[in-house]
């Protein structure tokens, strides 16, 4: 391959113009033929540049309402033929084709238009058919052909250019074709996965994923790994989408962290009242809710203070500066919440480890999606978990009821539990957890671990007994024995939440009514692995 080869003709058909004129215009400088199409071409004239229309070069003109029009020999034959080929520079010359060496395009906006919620029609209409393939013939042929699919390269074609005497580099230009490969292929991918739901196809034959590098980052879970940061496109309000106003940048634990926690905080509907939870290596430490947002944070805190230290806060209501000060008392990796006061952002300004991220609002926990995990050899894939339980729909199984306030306390544990390492085991007085066993291989152990982190609280505190003291408790998961319950019951509970399902169901209810204690059913599980 020659390294340096030299750019006289540009073809250039974009859908999204940002910065389109100054490249051209500066390519033009270059003394580069500019070849273009549609209102491409018409926004280079009008910017008083001089432009060749593709159709006057193949000789046909745009038709099938712009189907087809790159669509011609003339066009794949100047991207794909090898300049060092004397075969190939002679059927150029037996079929009047001129060598295009450099081709931009950016594709028509398909995601966009499926993100509007366009009807089927419209989608379709939507996908670009003649912009991949002059790309992928480019990239093919990338040994003499730049391909520009990004307006971010732009600057970089530029610069090589300037520096190389209107030539490029064979490095430039093997990164812009890995660039455009990567392009087509999360082209692809979209219109894929779009047509799979479109269609309501819950497997598809083949499943495609693609991301496109938001941050790479200094590490993964540990220092000898490697990592990075991709976005999906989905604008999902959360730490992908979030403006980070203060604070280094971003671990990759950070991110896995603080989605976990605000995804667990969005559970709780602002409109209803303050919100925080705190989050410890994915498990919630501390969740609360309360008659303000900094009575909400002490309540969460007080679940466990020793985990909380380090942690990441989410919040389902704009920081304010109360609760700013109040969070200042110890260190913090991460706050996010749906926004922040000035006065707030003045209290962490003196914190210049904190990170503090702002949304621009919470994440519908009812809007689903897909989970991907992979395995050796493959790939696990999912609904997103959005089952709700509400009042409704549960099923009491015990001969003592639940009364309206333990009701309350079952329903916010549930949430809670959903957002827990399995075997989860969660303890809730007065819209506050107080014990938060997780990740356990056993739901005995977790029940245990709960109720010991909510002894040494009280402890610590200065109470007289264990927070767990007439609290509810939520399972994940049902209790395969009645060991697990008679150690809530142990620890202070006075009712229980879970799914219910097991064969030996009879044996815990008789347990529950044995205690006599109150327990309900919601015919769902959460298991989180």
């Amino acid at each position: 391959m020659t390294d340096l080869h030299p750019v006289r003709r540009a073809l250039i058909s974009v859908s999204d113009k940002t910065g389109m004129i100054e490249f051209a215009t500066a390519l033009a400088g270059h003394g580069i033929e500019l070849l273009s199409t549609g209102g491409s071409a018409q926004s280079l004239r009008d910017a008083g540049l001089t432009v060749r229309d593709v159709a006057d070069v193949t000789g046909f003109p745009e038709m099938m309402d712009g189907r087809v029009k790159t669509l011609h020999p003339v066009v794949h034959g100047g991207l794909l033929a090898r300049r060092d080929n004397d075969g190939h520079l002679a059927a150029m010359t037996e079929h009047n084709i001129g060598e295009i060496d450099l081709l931009v395009v950016n594709l028509y906006p398909f995601e966009e238009t499926v993100a509007k919620g366009a009807d089927f029609d419209t989608c379709i209409e939507n996908i670009d058919i003649g912009g991949p393939a002059m790309i992928r013939s480019a990239a093919k042929n990338h040994a003499f052909v730049n391909v520009v699919t990004d307006v971010q390269d732009y600057s970089d074609v530029l610069a090589e250019l300037d520096a190389n005497s209107g030539k490029t580099t064979l490095a430039l230009r093997q990164r812009l074709a890995q660039t455009a490969y990567a392009r087509t292929a999360a082209y692809d991918t979209a219109v894929s996965t779009w047509m799979a739901g479109a269609i309501k196809d819950n497997t598809p034959r083949r499943r495609s994923f693609s991301g496109a590098l938001a941050q790479t980052l200094r590490y993964g879970e540990n220092p000898h790994q490697t990592a990075s940061f991709y976005t999906d496109g989905s604008n999902r309000p959360g730490v992908a989408t979030a403006v980070q106003h203060q604070g280094k940048e971003l671990s990759y634990n950070n991110i896995n962290d603080t989605d976990a926690a605000f995804e667990l905080v969005a559970e709780f509907d602002p409109a209803d009242g303050p919100a925080v939870a705190i989050i410890k290596h994915a498990n919630p430490c501390g969740v609360a809710r309360g008659e303000t947002l900094i009575n909400a944070y002490k309540a969460a805190f007080d679940c466990d203070r020793t985990s909380a230290f380090g942690g990441i806060v989410a919040l389902n209501q704009p920081l304010d500066e109360a609760t700013a000060l109040e969070m200042s008392g110890i260190f913090t990796e991460v706050v996010i919440a749906p926004g922040a006061s000035d006065a707030a952002k003045a209290v962490f300004a003196a914190k210049k480890n904190l990170r503090l991220l702002t949304t621009d609002g919470l994440p519908d926990p009812k809007v689903g999606g897909m989970t991907y995990r992979q395995v050796a050899g493959g790939m696990l894939v999912q609904d997103k978990d959005v089952g709700f339980v509400g009042m409704d729909d549960l099923k009491v199984v015990t001969k003592v009821a639940p009364s309206d306030g333990q009701m309350k306390d079952l329903l916010f544990a549930w949430k809670v539990a959903k957002h827990v390492k399995s075997n989860a085991i969660v303890y809730v007085k007065n819209h506050a957890t107080v014990g938060v066993g997780a990740g356990q291989m056993s739901r005995l152990d977790s029940a245990l671990i709960a109720a010991k982190k909510s002894e040494r609280m009280a402890e610590a505190m200065g109470l007289p007994e264990p927070l767990t003291k007439g609290s509810a408790v939520a399972s994940d998961a049902f209790f395969p024995f009645a060991d697990g319950l008679l150690e809530a019951v142990a620890a202070g509970a006075t009712c229980v939440i879970q799914p219910g399902g097991s064969m030996r169901d009879d044996e815990v209810i008789a347990a529950a009514d044995e205690a006599g204690i109150a327990m309900v059913f919601t015919g769902m599980r959460h298991f989180r692995h």
